[in-house]
C-alpha cells in the first residue's frame, strides 16, 4: 500500500532517513535579482524573458474571458498568477500553454511564435504543464507513468517496435532516468504502485516529476498546492524551489497567498481578465489595484473606512 502524505517528505533519503524542513538557502535563487530594475506595473518589461504574450484575447459570446495587452516572464524565476475567482486566470493559462486558442494576439516562447501550437508539439520544446485535477493514467504504475513522458521513443514506431534492438537500449536510458527522478522526488520506493491509488498530493508529486522527464525549459503548475495534505506542501515548494535552482522557469496559479509570498519572485494579478497589477509578492498586496479586484468598489465600507 502507498504511504500517507505524510511520509513523503523532502529531504528523506532513499534508505528511509528522516526529512529535515526545507530552508531557502537548500536551493540557491539564480532569479534573485533579475527584478531589480523592473517597474512593478501591469505590462513590465523584464530583462531576459523566455513567455511572452501580447494582445491575447479570448471571448465566450459575450464574454471577454482574457484581455492581455502585454505579459512577459523572466526566465529562469518563479512567476505566480493569482487574482479572484473569474479573474481569467485558467483561460490564460490554457491559452499560454496552447490548450486553448486566442480570438487574438500572439504567444511567444524563447523568441519563437507558438500561438496556437498544439501542447504535444510544445512540450518538444521545453514548455510542459500541470493541471489542478490531476492527469496522471491511473492503471499504470508510477514507473510506467514516469516512463511514458521520455520523449523521441524510438519503441513509439509501429515499424520499429517489431526490432527490440532498435528501442531496448534506449528503453533502459528512460527508465533509468525516471527512477533518477523519482529518488529526486522521493518516491522511488513507490514505483511500482497503481498511480489510481495514490492519495491526492502524491498524485500532484507523480505530475510534477513526470514534467521533468522532458528536460523542461518551462513548467506551468496549475494550483500545485490545491486539495494536497499540509504536511506534503514543503515537498512540494521545495521541489518547485529546486527547478528554480536547476535554471527552469516556474509558471503557477495559487490561491494560497503564504504559497505565493514563500516562493515566488514576480506576482502577476489578474481581474476580469486583465492584468491588473505586477510586482513582487512583498509589495503587489499592498496595491490598491490588487486590493480592489479582491474586495470591490467598497472594500473601504466593508474596512469601515469613510471618504470626505
Amino acid at each position: 500500500m502507498p504511504e500517507s502524505d505524510d511520509f513523503v517528505e523532502f529531504g528523506k533519503t532513499a534508505g528511509g532517513g528522516g526529512a529535515g524542513r526545507v530552508r531557502d538557502t537548500d536551493w540557491p535563487n539564480p532569479a534573485a535579482h533579475a527584478f531589480d530594475d523592473c517597474i512593478e506595473e501591469p505590462g513590465s518589461p523584464k530583462p531576459d524573458p523566455i513567455l511572452v504574450a501580447t494582445g491575447v484575447q479570448r471571448h465566450f459570446g459575450g464574454l471577454t474571458a482574457v484581455d492581455v495587452a502585454t505579459m512577459q516572464i523572466q526566465r529562469g524565476a518563479i512567476t505566480a498568477l493569482i487574482g479572484p475567482n473569474g479573474a481569467g486566470k485558467t483561460t490564460f493559462f490554457n491559452l499560454l500553454s496552447g490548450f486553448d486558442r486566442p480570438d487574438q494576439g500572439e504567444v511567444y516562447f524563447d523568441g519563437a511564435r507558438i500561438t496556437n501550437v498544439a501542447p504535444h508539439l510544445l512540450a518538444k520544446r521545453g514548455m510542459v504543464r500541470t493541471f489542478q485535477l490531476t492527469k496522471v493514467l491511473a492503471k499504470l504504475s508510477v514507473l510506467e507513468n514516469m516512463k511514458l513522458a521520455g520523449q523521441l521513443q524510438a519503441g513509439e514506431s509501429m515499424w520499429k517496435a517489431l526490432l527490440p534492438p532498435l528501442w531496448k537500449h534506449q528503453e533502459k536510458a528512460i527508465e533509468a532516468k525516471a527512477l533518477e527522478i523519482l529518488d529526486e522526488f522521493n518516491m522511488v520506493h513507490m514505483q511500482h504502485e497503481f498511480a489510481g491509488a495514490l492519495s491526492g498530493g502524491q498524485r500532484k508529486l507523480l505530475e510534477m516529476a513526470r514534467s521533468m522527464m522532458t528536460d523542461p525549459q518551462v513548467i506551468m503548475l496549475d494550483e500545485p498546492m490545491a486539495g494536497v495534505n499540509p504536511a506534503l506542501t514543503q515537498s512540494l515548494l521545495g521541489h518547485v524551489k529546486r527547478m528554480r535552482s536547476q535554471g527552469i522557469t516556474v509558471v503557477f496559479v495559487e490561491h494560497d497567498m503564504d504559497v505565493v509570498r514563500d516562493i515566488s519572485d514576480w506576482v502577476v494579478v489578474m481581474a476580469e481578465g486583465i492584468v491588473v497589477a505586477e510586482g513582487r509578492a512583498s509589495s503587489v498586496g499592498a496595491n490598491p489595484a490588487v486590493i480592489d479586484a479582491y474586495l470591490g468598489t467598497s472594500h473601504a465600507a466593508l474596512t469601515g473606512e469613510h471618504t470626505a
